[in-house]
């Protein structure tokens, strides 16, 4: 069976041990305006990887950045990747490893992001749940 690489955003500003960058393969990056409604005061710009991580290194992977994900501003961070099967949503010393058709998988990672005061908006990676309120 082919090896199903997978695909995910890495925030470079979430991350405080930035050597996990060096695990994964960047494919693009891009630097965006951080605004009001992303609920992070501390940043004006945050700086958005698009990443490629093989298969076989998926679990160390989302270990590492489980354990380099910021603390100091209530944990209100995650990270995420998947493939055509599983999709990692990683939160600080919380990883989610869901079967992509799991609706009941989906919206335990949600409300846990949520209950972390992530905007819901932010929460948006179910391809079940059309809209979460906070």
């Amino acid at each position: 069976m082919p090896k199903a690489d997978f695909v995910g955003v890495i925030i470079e500003e979430s991350l405080e041990d930035k050597a996990v960058l060096r695990k994964v393969k960047i494919l693009s990056t891009k630097i965006e305006e951080v605004v009001e409604k992303h609920k992070t005061p501390w940043l004006s710009r945050w700086t958005l990887h698009n990443v490629k991580i093989p298969e076989d290194k998926a679990d160390e992977i989302a270990e590492a950045l489980s354990r380099s994900l910021d603390r100091r501003h209530g944990g209100s961070w995650y990270a995420d990747f998947k493939n055509d099967k599983m999709h990692f949503i990683i939160f600080r010393g919380k990883i989610f490893k869901i079967e992509r058709t799991s609706k009941e998988q989906y919206e335990e990672a949600t409300r846990y992001g949520i209950s972390l005061g992530i905007p819901g908006y932010q929460v948006d990676f179910s391809p079940h749940i059309k809209k979460w309120k906070r």
